[in-house]
């Protein structure tokens, strides 16, 4: 492949990338400011809602996650066994901390905070926000930040949660990962 087109393309991913985190941030930004107004929209757009915040005591355990790559040219690990645990403080907001065997077979440690002010139908949306390390060529396998598009559905005893992990070139390998979730009390 010519370098000039290597080039092109290299660049080409990059404006997407950014792109789309500029419209993630400004879906952040309209649920914050319609969390801190109060304004529903579940009148609007019928199954839309804004949740209103609640106080709630829950402890979720999980044992790691399952993955699908964007990239499906290369043998990643796409079952990620491990253990976690999610804390729910409140309706919209839980602390998450665990560890599972990464894309590149190496153990990663996470920790983090949920906040999940928007529903649509069955499905909370939000963000997950906190820190990874293990990935070996991004910071060394050391911690680093991160903010991934987060959806859960839960039911009183079971719940999945749906992360999505950008891809970003020769450090982290993008993919869309479903955790199984069991209640342990409430």
């Amino acid at each position: 492949m010519p370098r000039h087109y290597r080039v092109c393309v290299a660049h080409s991913k990059s404006v997407q990338t950014i792109q789309i985190f500029s419209k993630l941030k400004h879906l952040l930004l309209a649920s914050t400011f319609l969390t801190i107004s109060g304004i529903s929209l579940a009148n609007s757009y019928g199954l839309i809602e804004v949740i209103e915040p609640s106080a709630k005591s829950e402890l979720w355990i999980n044992p790691g996650l399952v993955s699908y790559h964007f990239d499906r040219t290369k043998e990643f690990n796409s079952v990620n066994y491990g253990i976690g645990a999610e804390y729910k403080l409140s309706s919209t907001t839980s602390l998450t901390v665990g560890q599972y065997h990464n894309s590149y077979h190496n153990l990663t440690n996470y920790i983090g905070a949920f906040w999940q002010p928007i529903k649509v139908g069955p499905v909370q949306m939000g963000f997950v926000i906190g820190g990874f390390n293990g990935y070996i060529d991004t910071n060394n396998g050391g911690w680093f930040p991160a903010v991934l598009p987060a959806f859960s559905i839960e039911s009183q005893w079971v719940g999945l949660n749906i992360l999505v992990f950008p891809t970003i070139k020769d450090h982290v390998a993008g993919s869309i990962a479903f955790q199984l979730k069991f209640k342990v009390f409430d």
